[in-house]
């Protein structure tokens, strides 16, 4: 298990819909480490931190005026995993769209994309750059 404490690098997204996204990400295998809220509008995510359990962690919050970042659904992450095959199945259950299906990947590893329910393109695959 990663720890927030460990994490060096956090890929940054906004959300429509946060709680929406929140839902995906857990039926995923994101893990939640933190989650803030509005007090006047609870309904609004000021700041969420949540890890992969593999390593790695995001941060994002609802689209909202002043937010550092504003592109809901116009994010890319590539998230590294024992068994690409089962979370792109989890994603595509939980409602993500395939844009390209799990394949032997040409410079090594299995993987595959999809688009979440507001549009971002994850890609999973078990191609750890670097690994051996």
């Amino acid at each position: 298990m990663t720890h927030a404490s460990d994490i060096r690098l956090w890929h940054t997204l906004t959300f429509a819909d946060a709680d929406a996204a929140m839902t995906w990400l857990r039926a995923i295998g994101f893990v939640e480490h933190a989650t803030y809220r509005d007090e006047a509008d609870p309904a609004l995510v000021m700041h969420a931190e949540w890890v992969w359990p593999e390593g790695g962690g995001i941060m994002f919050g609802s689209r909202r005026p002043g937010a550092a970042v504003d592109n809901a659904g116009g994010s890319a992450a590539y998230l590294v995993t024992a068994d690409p095959d089962a979370v792109f199945d989890k994603a595509v259950a939980a409602g993500a769209s395939v844009l390209r299906e799990m394949v032997e990947q040409d410079y090594g590893g299995r993987g595959g994309s999809v688009a979440d329910p507001e549009g971002n393109h994850w890609s999973f695959g078990d191609y750890q750059p670097g690994g051996a």
